[in-house]
Formats: C-alpha cells, sequence, structure tokens
C-alpha cells in the first residue's frame, strides 16, 4: 500500500515537472495520508537552488484555519502537516482541492499552489433511521408501489451507493432506479396480496451498496403492517333532511341531529360528520357541527331577508386507514318573524303646487316595501292629520299623494303631509314619513282696504302739493300678486273732474292736492280710489274717500241791515223816562266762516261820560244800565266791536248815537218801547207764547226723528255715533247730545223776539268748528271737535 502511494505521488510530481512553465503548481494527494507524507518538491518546480529557498525564507501561507502542508527548508519538499479529510473539507462536492501560497523575500515573489485530495473510500452507507414503518392495507393490488427511504454515503465517485437489495421476501419485489450523478433510489412493489389474518406484520432487511473496493454496505428495518380492510361505508339514515329555524333563535339552538351508521368495527366504524364546503357557500359561518355527535346548532345570526333557506351538504366518514364516507343534503327553511318595519321612499315630489289645484292632481309618487314575507310583509299606508291630501293605490305597494281638498297659501303656505306604512305582523311594525309639499300662490285675492269709507281732512287755504292722506291696501297674496298700485276713479265735485283736484302717487298710495281749497265754497267732496295687484289677471277693489275741508278763519264778521260798518253814524232814541234794562238796539253780524271762526261776541267801546249801556255779548242787545239823570247827556255815541273767536281773532266795527228824548210819542220805532214788566197779559206776549210752543214742539219731533234715524243707521257716512242724551237747563233751554255732537235750544227772555239757538254737525268733527247764522232771529250751529268733547251752549 505504501509503495502504491509512492508510485502516485511520483506520477503527480512527473506531471508538476511537465508544467513548470505554468504560472500556478497543482500537487494532489489522497485523504487520510499521514503525516509528514511529501507530496512535491517546490524548489524544483520553481527553478530555485536550496540555498536561495533558505536565504529567501520559502514560505507556505493559506486561508484555512488548520495548516495542512508546510516546507522542508533544507529539501525543497512540500509536506502534509495536518490530518485531511476529504468529507470533512468538501462535503457533497465530486471535486475537492486546497488551495495555498508560497511566498518568497528578498524579493517577495507569490506563488499560487493548488492540492487536489482524491477521495478514498472509507465511509460505508448509512440511513437516517434505523427502522421504517409501512403500513399497507389488505386490500391494496398487486402492483402499489411504495417509496423506501435512501441511504447516505459521504464518499463520492465510485465510492458511493450504488445499489439496493432487498431480504427474500414473496409479497415484495425492489425496484431499484438510478438518478445518475444524484444517486440511486429504490420502491417497494407489491407482488402478492396481503393478508393480514395470516401475517400482521412483515420484516424486511433493506442492504445499501457502495462501489468501492472493498464494497461496503448499510441495512434498514422495514415493518409493514397489513391494516385491515375498510370495506364498509358509513350511511345516513335520510339522503334529504329538511327542518325549519326561527330568524331569531339564539346562539346554541339546536337544529337537527344527524344519524349514519357504519358495520365496520374499530376506527373502520367510528364515524366523523363535517360540513362539505361548495364555492364560496360555507355553513361553518352560521352553524356548528359537533364532528362526533353529528349535532348542528346556530352560530351566527340568521336573518330571513337575506338567506331564506339554507342548502347544506354533510359528510360522514369512518375513521379507517382508508376512510371511507357517505354524504346527505340538509334543507334548513329559515321562519320569517317581523323585525322589519315597513320602508317608505318618495321616488318623484312635484312641489310647490299652485293652491288653485284640482281635486286629485298628483303632489308625489310613493312607495312602499317591507323586508319580511308573508302577513310580515303586507302593508297598510295612509296620511295622518287633517292635511288635504290623501293616498292613492296604483299598484301593489306604490302609491300617489293627491290632493283632496282646498288648497289656500294664504292660510297655509306649507303642508308636512305624515305618512304611515303599518304591517300586518305580529305585533305589527310601522313607520313614518313626512313629505314637505309647498303651496305656491295664485292671485285669488283683491286687495283689501281696512275701513270702507276714509275720511281725510285738509285746511282751507292748504299749498298745492300738500299730502292730505296716504291710501293704503293689503294683499294677502305673494310676490307680483301682492304688488299694488293705486289710481284715482272718476268723479266730479262742482263738475270739476277729480284728476284736476288731486293726484295718486300709484306706489305708495299718497294723495297730493292740486289745488288750494275754500271752506266757504266747498266744504267736503267725495271720490274713489282704486286698488290694484300685479297678478294675472290682477284683481282690484275701491274705496271711498270723504275729503273734508276744515274752516280757517279768513272771513272777518260783517254787521246786517239796519246798521252799517264803520265809517257811518247811526242813530238811535230813547226816552228820558227809560228804566233800567230798556232796550235800545240789537246788532247783527255774521261771519261767512264755521265752528269758533264763527262764534261773534259784542262788546261796547267804553263810552265818553258815566257809563249808562250795555251789550249783550251774545246777543248784542244794547240796553240800558241805569234810569236817566239830569246830568247825563242828551247824545251818547256808541261804538260796537263785533269779535269772532279766531286764532286769530277778526272784528267789525259799528257806531251808534243814543239820542235821549222826553216822552215816547218823539220815538218812531214801536218795537223799542218795551217795557221790562207789565201787569197785563198783552195780545203780543200771546202770540209770542203760541210761537215759542209752536217752534219747541216742531224741534222735539224734528229731534226725536233724528235721534231715531241715527239709532237705526248701519251705515254712517262720516263718524259713528253713541247714545243720545237729552238735558234741561235752569234758564228753560234744552241740549241734546252725543258723544261727539250737542245741539243747544236756547230761549232769550230779555227781548220782544226770543232767540232759538241750536248747535248742530253736519259732518265728522272738526277741531275748532262752530256755525253762527242769523236768519230773522239768531241761529247757530255748534260742533264738537275731533278728540276734543266740547259742547257749544250758548244762550
Amino acid at each position: 500500500m505504501r509503495d502504491e502511494e509512492r508510485a502516485w505521488i511520483y506520477f503527480v510530481l512527473l506531471m508538476c515537472l511537465c508544467e513548470c512553465s505554468a504560472s500556478q503548481l497543482s500537487y494532489s494527494i489522497s485523504e487520510e495520508v499521514n503525516k509528514g507524507t511529501v507530496v512535491g518538491n517546490i524548489a524544483k518546480d520553481l527553478n530555485l537552488n536550496l540555498k536561495e529557498v533558505e536565504t529567501r525564507d520559502l514560505r507556505i501561507v493559506s486561508t484555512n484555519s488548520k495548516k495542512y502542508f508546510n516546507v522542508d527548508l533544507q529539501t525543497g519538499n512540500i509536506f502534509v502537516n495536518e490530518r485531511i479529510d476529504r468529507e470533512e473539507l468538501c462535503p457533497n462536492s465530486a471535486l475537492c482541492s486546497l488551495k495555498i501560497q508560497a511566498v518568497l523575500s528578498n524579493p517577495m515573489t507569490v506563488h499560487r499552489i493548488e492540492v487536489n485530495v482524491l477521495d478514498l473510500n472509507d465511509n460505508s452507507p448509512e440511513f437516517v433511521e434505523q427502522l421504517y414503518l409501512l403500513n399497507i392495507s389488505e386490500s391494496m393490488y398487486p402492483g402499489e408501489r411504495y417509496l423506501l427511504p435512501i441511504a447516505e454515503d459521504a464518499d463520492t465517485g465510485t465510492n458511493s451507493i450504488k445499489s439496493y437489495k432487498l431480504s427474500q421476501t414473496e409479497h415484495f419485489s425492489l425496484d431499484v432506479q438510478s438518478s445518475g450523478e444524484h444517486g440511486v433510489s429504490a420502491e417497494l412493489v407489491l407482488k402478492k396480496a396481503l393478508d393480514r389474518e395470516k401475517q400482521p406484520v412483515l420484516k424486511l432487511i433493506l442492504n445499501a451498496l457502495d462501489g468501492g473496493k472493498p464494497v461496503r454496505s448499510g441495512t434498514l428495518q422495514i415493518n409493514v403492517n397489513v391494516i385491515d380492510a375498510n370495506d364498509n361505508t358509513p350511511l345516513f339514515s335520510k339522503s334529504l333532511y329538511k327542518v325549519q329555524v326561527s330568524e331569531n333563535a339564539s346562539q346554541g339552538t339546536v337544529v337537527i341531529k344527524l344519524n349514519a351508521t357504519d358495520l365496520d368495527e374499530g376506527m373502520n366504524g367510528k364515524i366523523l360528520y363535517s360540513f362539505i364546503k361548495r364555492g364560496n357557500s360555507d355553513p361553518s359561518n352560521i352553524f356548528n357541527l359537533n364532528s362526533e355527535t353529528g349535532e348542528i346548532t346556530v352560530k351566527g345570526s340568521l336573518d330571513y331577508e337575506e338567506t331564506p333557506a339554507y342548502e347544506v351538504r354533510v359528510q360522514a366518514m369512518d375513521q379507517g386507514v382508508s376512510p371511507r364516507s357517505s354524504h346527505a343534503k340538509l334543507l334548513i327553511e329559515v321562519i320569517d318573524v317581523n323585525d322589519n318595519p315597513p320602508e317608505i321612499s318618495v321616488t318623484s315630489l312635484m312641489t310647490p303646487i299652485t293652491e288653485d289645484a284640482e281635486l286629485g292632481t298628483i303632489v308625489a309618487l310613493v312607495t312602499v316595501s317591507d323586508k319580511d314575507g308573508g302577513g310580515n310583509g303586507f302593508i297598510n299606508c295612509k296620511v295622518v292629520g287633517s292635511a288635504p291630501f290623501k293616498l292613492k293605490s296604483s299598484y301593489k305597494h306604490d302609491y300617489s299623494l293627491v290632493v283632496d281638498g282646498p288648497l289656500d297659501r294664504e292660510n297655509t303656505p306649507v303642508y308636512n303631509v305624515t305618512i304611515t306604512a303599518t304591517d300586518e305582523g305580529s305585533p305589527p311594525l310601522s313607520s313614518i314619513r313626512i313629505i314637505t309639499v309647498h303651496v305656491a300662490d295664485v292671485n285669488d285675492n283683491a286687495p283689501l282696504f281696512m275701513e270702507p269709507v276714509i275720511n281725510a281732512y285738509v285746511k282751507e287755504n292748504s299749498p298745492v302739493g300738500s299730502l292730505l292722506h296716504t291710501i293704503k291696501a293689503f294683499d294677502p297674496d305673494q310676490d307680483s300678486n301682492a304688488k299694488v298700485t293705486y289710481k284715482l276713479l272718476d268723479s266730479s265735485p262742482k263738475n270739476i273732474p277729480i284728476s284736476s283736484v288731486l293726484n295718486i302717487n300709484s306706489e305708495t298710495g299718497e294723495i297730493i292736492s292740486l289745488q288750494s281749497f275754500n271752506y266757504e265754497e266747498l266744504k267736503t267732496f267725495q271720490f274713489k280710489v282704486q286698488a290694484t295687484d300685479s297678478g294675472v289677471p290682477p284683481l282690484s277693489s275701491n274705496v271711498t274717500v270723504n275729503v273734508l275741508i276744515l274752516d280757517e278763519n279768513d272771513n272777518s264778521p260783517t254787521i246786517l241791515a239796519p246798521y252799517s260798518e264803520h265809517g257811518s253814524v247811526n242813530s238811535e232814541s230813547i226816552p228820558y223816562s227809560a228804566e233800567a234794562g230798556y232796550f235800545v238796539a240789537k246788532i247783527r253780524a255774521v261771519d261767512a266762516d264755521s265752528g269758533y271762526n264763527a262764534l261773534l261776541s259784542y262788546h261796547l267801546s267804553e263810552p265818553k261820560g258815566n257809563n249808562l249801556f250795555r251789550i249783550g255779548t251774545s246777543t248784542g242787545e244794547i240796553r240800558t244800565k241805569r234810569r236817566m239823570s239830569d246830568n247825563d247827556l242828551k247824545t251818547h255815541p256808541l261804538v260796537v266791536l263785533v269779535s269772532d273767536n279766531g286764532e286769530p281773532s277778526l272784528s267789525a266795527t259799528v257806531s251808534v248815537d243814543v239820542v235821549v228824548v222826553e216822552s215816547t210819542a218823539d220815538i218812531q220805532t214801536q218795537f223799542r218801547h218795551v217795557p221790562i214788566k207789565e201787569d197785563s197779559f198783552s195780545d203780543l206776549n200771546l202770540y209770542l207764547l203760541i210761537a215759542i210752543v209752536s217752534v219747541s214742539v216742531i224741534f222735539l219731533l224734528s229731534l226725536i226723528s233724528l235721534i231715531a234715524v241715527r239709532c237705526h243707521r248701519t251705515d254712517g257716512s262720516f263718524s259713528r255715533y253713541s247714545a243720545p242724551m237729552i238735558t234741561t237747563h235752569p234758564d228753560g233751554s234744552w241740549s241734546y247730545s252725543k258723544a261727539t255732537q250737542q245741539y243747544d235750544v236756547c230761549f232769550s227772555s230779555d227781548t220782544l223776539k226770543s232767540d232759538v239757538v241750536v248747535f248742530p254737525a253736519p259732518f265728522p268733527p272738526v277741531d275748532g268748528e262752530l256755525i253762527s247764522i242769523n236768519g230773522g232771529d239768531t241761529f247757530t250751529r255748534t260742533q264738537t271737535l275731533p278728540n276734543k268733547e266740547k259742547v257749544g251752549h250758548l244762550c
């Protein structure tokens, strides 16, 4: 053996000498050689003398952790310094080499050296496990193959595993297959059917052989367990099971208990139940199946509306080595409960709807639905409340919300229609939906004035352009239907067109005067204003306007005949024997104004000498204050001042010369000789009494008639009336009065011709109006003022 190694080394060295011209040296050596074995002479291979090797300090360096080689500087030989195990250095590799370097100093040079390690057959094949168990059913047919474990051999090449060998048996054969560089494998082939009753266990020996010389081998114990054949299939009691379960069943509720049987014994007869998943449907998400008892219980939540029924496939499988199984179908029907309220949806809403919409006009389309089934899904739908709408069924659960009554936007512009849907479940469930319906305006309302008659007041002599009144009309409609314009309707006060007297702003309703008014010429006039909206077609209404012209004190009193005004002298005579209170003269005056502007008062200017005369401030009667004396003048010039009660007051004067005569025969006018007191009742007094009584009766009848008319009158032209009151006064006069009017009747007893004084009011109260008209005797009218309860009682 040693001679063969040496011969091999020499051969390698010879090959190295042949290639000495190469830049890299290559040597070969077998693994497991002894330490000190010479690999080659590097001095010769590098053409170095031994002295140079020593002086240049030749060294062997390597990247390996172990220093496998070293150099002898005396001989120049490279020798083995450590044990070399090829399987350790290059496991599972066909080629194995060690790369080292020869380093020389002065100058430093480096030479690469490759040492190929040659394999020796020093390893036997080995199996990972010593015992291999194989279970084979007795029902297996000949020809069945069973792959056997492979052995491992650390050697390579021809020293690796080359074949397998099986111990002698009649039931099996061994099929060895070569895989080239990847080694060989073996399969056990069944030649004869097994019989567990004859031989339950077969023990075989598998040998693995390598290709070395001598051949090395490894063994594996194979125990074949003969398994009893599972020749019976489990059977369900039914091929189709049908069950029902309520959708509100709680978790753990038992649905059904499956039952399957198997005639086999042991594990071949033990049955396990399971679900069969088909497609995306996995029943194990909803139900639990006890694999041993076959009991199916509720696992998840059931929902009839989502899945009304489940079709489940179940499997019963025995626990044999070669298990057999059977299948059954389970139909689980979910029983519906009333757990879903109805749903109300509005598919179309036609809003706003005009307030003149006819009955049956469609407002909205409504659809109701219920996910429940059967009676739980039957729905009753209706409108709740008093809204003028109703539901009209069109098809199944489709309804139309239609107009069922008159609409009035002015009363109700928006309706919140409440719709309820109730199913027929037990207990029933319901839903509510509120639909907002807007009502659009139509021009169905004419402009409305707050009062049927409007009284407007204007002072006489007011400048042109004065604002008389602002007319306002209200229209409950909307937008353009409520936009109101105003215009004057044609009328002619005193045959004058109203458009030449007044003007009205069509937008604001302001009435403006176009001329100045004179109360003495025109006290009141009437016209109409029309208010028209902007709707289509437009609607309008009228209002009557009474214009009341208020008097101003623009007229002075006028002295009536037989006396003239200031500038002329009038003469009256009285007897010297005249007693105190003797009637001298009566001054009469009128004023064209009205009210207090026409209320006249009479005054005497301070006379010269003694004060002999006085004048009635309201009657204008001049009388003596005392008897005449010898010291009194024979002629008394008097100046009478007549003033009205206006602001400012206007007046007129008249001069009267009173001449004192000795006897009454010298007095021409019989009416002036009226004694104050008479003892006998003369014819003149009788006539006067009859006249007074007649006038009083006529006046009372007229007064009663006026009161009756006023009490029954419902449409006053200018003012409202209240209950009248008649009052008697100590001086013999009567007063008829209301809240805004008073009529006074006065009888004067200090004159031959008694005065009748009446104060009525021709139109609604105006501040400061009093009219005095003197015809024959004195007739005076007075009127109370707006917001002032003034009573004109002049006697």
